[in-house]
């Protein structure tokens, strides 16, 4: 691998990772600027406040695939640089060029990274944050859970060639979640489905 790989790797995941599709649909769907309800993030959760599970499906589904093509490229084009796409590809989601660097949260968008790393990583991340969110109906908690279960992951499977970058991913996330983290704490924090 060399440097100029890593980068156009990078640049590939955030390139793609940027594309708001939840913005974009609720614009398509006539429901206007998803931004101005709810948290005001592009994701799936912020979408589905719009009273639409479709919309929400469909920008849940569009995340995945902006996560998980990206690294798959990056394996064909760029040996060994599937990491950086990965965390490209999350930076874009989250810190949009286009949106003046306001754009969502990442986990739907590391799910996919993660089934682009392997499905191991990938059914480890589904499995915690389907679960717990079954259970719990807090996507907040449900995300953030994921994606500590992503690094942990990598140290289960020794590919210490991947850790770095799902840590630095978790930690994003994590420090996007810093808001949900102190509702969680007082117990304010809102469940799926559950009235205003």
């Amino acid at each position: 691998m060399n440097g100029l790989d890593a980068l156009l790797a990078g640049l590939l995941g955030y390139v793609l990772g940027s594309i708001p599709f939840g913005l974009l649909l609720a614009f398509a769907a006539g429901k206007g600027d998803v931004r101005q309800i709810g948290s005001g993030n592009i994701g799936a959760t912020n979408v589905l406040r719009t009273g639409s599970k479709k919309l929400a499906a469909a920008t849940l589904l569009l995340d995945l695939l902006k996560g998980w093509l990206p690294v798959y490229l990056a394996w064909i084009l760029f040996p060994q640089t599937a990491g950086f796409a990965a965390l490209g590809a999350v930076i874009g989601h989250c810190f949009p060029v286009w949106l003046k660097f306001r754009g969502g949260k990442g986990v739907a968008t590391t799910a996919g990274v993660c089934f682009g790393l392997g499905w191991p990583f990938g059914l480890a991340y589904a499995a915690i944050w389907i679960g717990l969110l079954y259970f719990t109906r807090i996507s907040s908690l449900a995300g953030m859970s994921a994606a500590i279960a992503a690094p942990v992951m990598a140290i289960a499977l020794q590919r210490w060639d991947l850790l770095p970058f799902l840590i630095a991913i978790a930690a994003l996330i994590l420090v996007l979640h810093r808001a949900n983290i102190s509702r969680l704490k007082a117990g304010t924090e809102p469940r799926i489905g559950s009235a205003k």
